[in-house]
């Protein structure tokens, strides 16, 4: 379990399309997870709920509500940025089945305090079906379990991304629809954007920013650009229930 966090940059996924085809971690069909970018000066329609706000209508339909002592990968990390203390947030059925000296039950509004919890600490949410959870929780996969992670960039396990052609994380890590990022003219080259970019999907290229193929829309860049120079919108009113629907498709969890 350890090395599975401990994997240095020589770690390379140039199998990953053939192994997708038989280990249940990289099929489509077993994971499908997405980035919440939670950012508070997102563009978007008048009236449309922010992204984040799909959290809340998970745990108010859950039937169950599990909350991790420690985040098993910032804690296997010795990540020394962010709360060890903040783990991942899990619902359905199949969230009862994990070792209990390792989580808490929680309440409708014991759960939506910590996802602000997480929030404010500077943790990305991502949602969804994440079959490796199950093999990290030993919990059998009865598609009954809907994982929340509150991500940092240093020590999530989702960075092995990076690794990954885009073509093979876009079936099980799509971004969100209807999201767009943009590096405006205020952009000064000065690369924390870069640097705090989980999936390593943008660069600085004669002095700006240039964000690529890989992005996956979780917004850290615009929340750490020290000149406000990267604008996210979305366009569509309705982006967030076509997310509901497609996660719902993958996981039951009320």
């Amino acid at each position: 379990m350890k090395a599975l966090f401990s994997m240095g940059q020589g770690f390379s996924l140039t199998a990953f399309g053939p192994l997708a085809r038989i280990h249940p971690w990289t099929r489509p069909d077993k994971t499908n997870i997405r980035w919440l970018p939670v950012n508070k000066d997102i563009e978007q329609p008048e009236s449309a709920p922010l992204p984040h706000e799909i959290l809340y209508r998970f745990i108010e339909e859950a039937s169950h509500r599990v909350v991790y002592n420690n985040c098993v990968c910032r804690e296997t990390a010795g990540c020394e940025h962010y709360p060890v203390g903040i783990g991942c947030l899990q619902m359905g059925d199949s969230a009862m089945d994990s070792d209990p000296s390792l989580r808490r039950e929680v309440g409708v509004d014991e759960a939506k305090q910590y996802v602000k919890d997480a929030i404010a600490a500077g943790l990305v949410p991502v949602v969804g079906k994440v079959r490796i959870d199950n093999f990290i929780f030993g919990i059998k996969d009865r598609a009954r379990l809907l994982t929340v992670c509150f991500c940092c960039e240093c020590c999530c396990i989702t960075r092995f991304n990076r690794y990954a052609p885009a073509k093979y994380i876009d079936s099980i890590f799509p971004r969100l629809d209807s999201i767009t990022i943009e590096v405006t003219d205020d952009c000064t080259g000065c690369g924390t954007c870069a640097e705090h970019c989980y999936i390593k999907a943008i660069e600085v290229v004669e002095d700006r920013a240039v964000i690529g193929d890989m992005c996956r829309a979780c917004g850290r860049c615009a929340s750490v650009c020290p000149s406000g120079a990267v604008k996210i919108s979305i366009d569509d009113p309705e982006f967030l229930d076509h997310v509901y629907e497609t996660i719902r498709s993958f996981v039951k969890y009320d």
